[in-house]
């Protein structure tokens, strides 16, 4: 009796082939307690002026594409004697980064050289981007970037994972999103990419490997 045909071997091609990076938290440290603790005396009196005054929510606006000399103009006369505290935000925004983030930099880099498909989507002022694009090489590794400031949009909306996904042709089932925010990990897992909660490089590279990326 004849033996059963032999199933198709698998393809070779990996699980994941391309990978989009967020930056703020995963690629480049970013806080704005690196500029505040040079400027006030009392880590809890800096603390409530950055959950009263210059609040996430209002930083996120600049994000979504609120220009911030508008932004710096509507807080500062609702908040006249922190004026000066809130215009450093912008005019010394370069000292809310302390650096790379090297082990996950190092780990874009294994990637680049071995050919993998390399996407950043960020949270991201359009005003403030190209200071960090002149101060970071990597970004420049990256075969396309969108920036929420420049879409006017902000993750976690699923608009702006579709730009990400038309504008460059990407194939969500073959793609790692990598967010140290859960919400927007959930957005790309629902657009049907591979999610990934960023905690550290080396539970990130151990996703990788599982994924079948050559890292």
């Amino acid at each position: 009796m004849p033996s059963a045909p032999v199933p198709a071997a698998h393809s070779n091609r990996p699980t994941v082939n391309t990978v989009v990076f967020d930056l703020g938290g995963v690629l480049v440290d970013w806080d704005p307690r690196y500029l505040y603790r040079t400027l006030f005396d009392d880590e809890a009196a800096m603390e409530r002026f950055l959950a009263e005054v210059c609040t996430p929510e209002w930083n996120l606006a600049q994000d979504a594409g609120r220009p911030w000399a508008e932004a710096v103009a509507v807080l500062s006369a609702q908040h006249p004697h922190h004026a000066e505290h809130i215009a450093a935000y912008r005019t010394r925004w370069l000292d809310t980064l302390r650096g790379p983030i090297q082990p996950t930099v190092d780990l874009l880099g294994e990637l680049r050289e071995q050919g993998v498909r390399l996407y950043a989507l960020t949270n991201w002022s359009q005003e403030t981007f190209p200071l960090a694009r002149e101060r970071f090489d990597f970004l420049g590794w990256f075969e396309g970037i969108v920036v929420s400031g420049e879409e006017q949009l902000i993750k976690p909306d699923p608009e702006i994972f579709q730009r990400l996904i038309q504008r460059y042709a990407i194939e969500p089932a073959h793609t790692l999103y990598i967010d140290d925010s859960l919400r927007n990990v959930a957005a790309a897992e629902a657009l049907g990419m591979h999610g990934w909660h960023f905690q550290g490089a080396d539970a990130l590279r151990t996703r990788m490997r599982a994924l079948g990326l050559p890292v």
